[in-house]
């Protein structure tokens, strides 16, 4: 379901609530508001009462979900998923699914994962259902609790030493304490939770991890690393790398994308001019290194012909659509910039859905890359995250 991005009512009023302070925008493609994206999901939704199995990517050849156990971590973003199409439905006015009923089915099987000390970083991915379902009833104490929970896991993966919390746990040397660009991403659930019980700690967590990224994440150029090593007992930088882009230098395209999302989100959420600056150096490297074709090589650097990754795509342009956003917020309103990324994101949009909507598939476009650095490379598929991920923001804020 890459591509789902645009089709949500928040991330449409984005583009144009701002009326006549804006510039024409190029017409949306008309495959971004068919009638199949919500055929599409409803079927996937209805096919199960209480899903223990939850789409993460299709085949390659015929668009068919392939469906993993939780703690995948993709395991919640179907069901987030929903809960947005519940918020495009009563923007809409219509009223032919109930979605809302539809994510809470989907929410139940995460709930045993709130007591799993187990998981790593992914724990803001999963709680997507539980922030969207706090959106539709505040009061929903099972929810408050759940995503509580999931902070406190991911809080408890921080370190004063390094200032981050910890990604993966995959290496058997345990000063080696590992963060990629993604984590950006799962910093959400540490200012929900703290929006819940007012716990200043967590959204303190959320600042220092996003300062410490900066410091060490980013070149100059505004481009990103995937993976930094820390020592955990000093703090200190041992190691720069890829795990799934084309080299250690290079320039994995989704990471890029989480890091424009991640800090868009970040200047929402503090109003600290920094983030605000380093989203939009974030993106302007993004948008500057797009190929002629608008649609994203899985890593900017890699050898020509490179596989595309359409979910890089989706996930970019929603974080450009919150930057143009933000743009419009300031004192006074940039509206040269807010155009500027506010078409940018119309245009991957439209570039993405020309190469890869696929009316036949499960998914809505074809040409998303898993992993291409996997044995068998993981490319050319649909993926539940280019669906919901980025978007998340549009409607949580």
């Amino acid at each position: 379901m890459v591509g789902f991005v645009i089709l949500t009512a928040p991330v449409l009023l984005s583009l144009y609530v701002f009326g006549a302070s804006q510039e024409p925008l190029p017409p949306l493609r008309p495959e971004l508001q068919s009638s199949l994206i919500a055929t599409k999901v409803q079927a996937i939704a209805e096919s199960t009462p209480i899903a223990t199995l939850f789409p993460q990517y299709t085949d390659r050849t015929k668009g068919v979900w392939r469906y993993f156990e939780i703690p995948t971590w993709t395991s919640g973003f179907f069901g987030g998923l929903l809960y947005l199409l519940d918020t495009r439905s009563k923007l809409c006015h219509s009223k032919e699914v109930d979605w809302l009923a539809l994510g809470r089915n989907w929410s139940v099987g995460l709930v045993p994962l709130e007591d799993n000390t187990t998981l790593n970083h992914d724990v803001g991915f999963l709680s997507y259902p539980f922030q969207a379902e706090l959106l539709v009833n505040p009061g929903n104490t099972s929810a408050q609790n759940s995503v509580i929970k999931f902070a406190s896991t991911l809080a408890s993966r921080f370190n004063p030493v390094v200032g981050c919390t910890k990604s993966w746990d995959k290496n058997t040397d345990p000063t080696d304490f590992q963060v990629i660009i993604d984590n950006m991403m799962n910093l959400e659930v540490l200012f929900v939770a703290a929006d819940i019980n007012g716990n200043q700690t967590l959204r303190d967590i959320a600042i220092k991890h996003a300062d410490t990224t900066i410091a060490n994440h980013f070149r100059p150029d505004g481009s990103t690393f995937h993976v930094v090593d820390y020592n955990s007992t000093t703090g200190a930088v041992f190691r720069r790398r890829t795990a799934q882009g084309y080299a250690d230098n290079s320039t994995w395209s989704r990471g890029q994308s989480w890091a424009v999302y991640g800090y868009a989100n970040m200047y929402n959420r503090t109003g600290l001019e920094r983030y605000l600056d380093t989203a939009r150096h974030a993106a302007t490297f993004y948008t500057s290194r797009l190929p002629l074709s608008g649609v994203p090589p899985w890593d900017f650097d890699a050898p020509s012909p490179a596989p595309a990754d359409t979910s890089s795509g989706t996930i970019a342009a929603t974080g450009l659509l919150l930057l143009a956003q933000l743009e419009e917020s300031l004192t006074p309103p940039n509206r040269t910039g807010a155009n500027f990324w506010r078409h940018a994101a119309v245009n991957l949009l439209n570039s993405v859905t020309e190469l890869a909507w696929k009316p036949s598939w499960q998914s809505l476009l074809s040409n998303g890359t898993v992993n291409n650095r996997a044995s068998t490379p993981n490319n050319l598929t649909g993926t539940v995250y280019g669906t919901y991920a980025p978007a998340h923001s549009a409607p949580f804020k």
